[in-house]
């Protein structure tokens, strides 16, 4: 008897050794996964900071104050590309959030079974259409449509306001806004839905135990989502800046800095894909490496930023 526990023993030992040794592969791996990712990132901001040499030492921090453009006499100045992107996106939030909020709303607390299923998978087709498309449908059909109906009718009702006043060709922030908009719209609506879906049926009931209304249950549900909100917002964000293609199509490609959301104006990634391949000189392609390294920043900060705030909304309903 005492041989045979002895030999059980050995047994368990050995059994809870070769699982030690298992779980402890499985966590060097994935260790080694994330450090991978870290190792790229830097990695990419390193070839971009050495490749962009050339032109910061002769700008300098003046390179992202300067709004010049011009490769003939060699002057480059990255501002009115950073105020092209962060204007054209701050345009698409403005449209798509409070669109993408409804559809989760509906989706996850109104809409019928059938109604629920077939629309969210056009939600989904929507989100796998490719950019160049987009820029396609906003060149031959938004274009038009808001330089004969859309921009009229906004310089007659509200021209007082510089934002809608201007030339009106169609192409310009205001339609890259609109484009960027419906291209972030499935991103937010479909997160926001399933962050929405998490929250218990019992929170609901309980609402409506207490004498809630509809309305009133559901904007404790969006309260309760907050943070998750928040996250598909960053995502939706992160995609609207970093647009190349259909911004490119739509956005009128002149580097200018105007109030008006009519004018034409550029984005930092339309620039490096119209100029990149056209670059001849060392400092040119040594400038469009840098507006990509401050492309890169900008969307480091705002998701810095959006993490922080989700962190201190997180952080209030926990103490709560």
């Amino acid at each position: 008897m005492y041989l045979f526990r002895k030999k059980e023993n050995i047994e368990l030992k050995e059994i809870k050794s070769k699982t030690h040794i298992t779980d402890l592969l499985f966590e060097k791996t994935t260790l080694l996964f994330a450090l991978l990712i870290i190792f790229l990132v830097f990695w990419i901001i390193y070839e971009m900071y050495k490749d962009s040499e050339a032109s910061r030492q002769m700008f300098g921090w003046g390179f992202i104050t300067s709004p010049e453009w011009e490769p003939v006499k060699e002057k480059f100045g990255a501002l009115t590309f950073v105020y092209g992107t962060v204007v054209s996106s701050l345009i698409a939030l403005a449209i798509a959030l409070p669109v993408s909020l409804g559809i989760a709303v509906f989706l996850s607390e109104l809409a019928p079974q059938i109604i629920k299923t077939t629309l969210s998978f056009l939600i989904e087709i929507l989100a796998a259409i490719p950019s160049i498309v987009f820029g396609f449908w906003g060149i031959f059909v938004l274009a038009p449509f808001m330089r004969n109906v859309v921009q009229p009718f906004l310089e007659s009702a509200l021209g007082f306001i510089p934002f809608f006043s201007g030339t009106k060709i169609g192409f310009g922030l205001l339609t890259s806004g609109i484009v960027l908009a419906i291209m972030i719209i499935p991103i937010i609506s479909s997160i926001s839905r399933d962050v929405l879906k998490t929250i218990p049926q019992a929170q609901r009931e309980a609402a409506y135990a207490l004498g809630a209304t509809r309305w009133e249950a559901i904007k404790m549900a969006l309260l309760n989502a907050k943070s998750g909100i928040l996250g598909a917002t960053v995502l939706g964000l992160g995609r609207a800046v970093g647009e190349t293609m259909a911004v490119t199509m739509v956005i009128g490609n002149r580097a200018q800095i105007k109030l008006s959301w009519f004018e034409p104006a550029y984005s930092m990634a339309s620039v490096i894909a119209n100029e990149f391949a056209e670059a001849s000189g060392k400092l040119h392609l040594s400038a469009l490496i840098e507006v990509g390294l401050v492309l890169f920043a900008v969307t480091f900060v705002i998701n810095s930023m959006a993490r922080l705030l989700i962190y201190s909304t997180t952080k209030k309903m926990t103490v709560k």
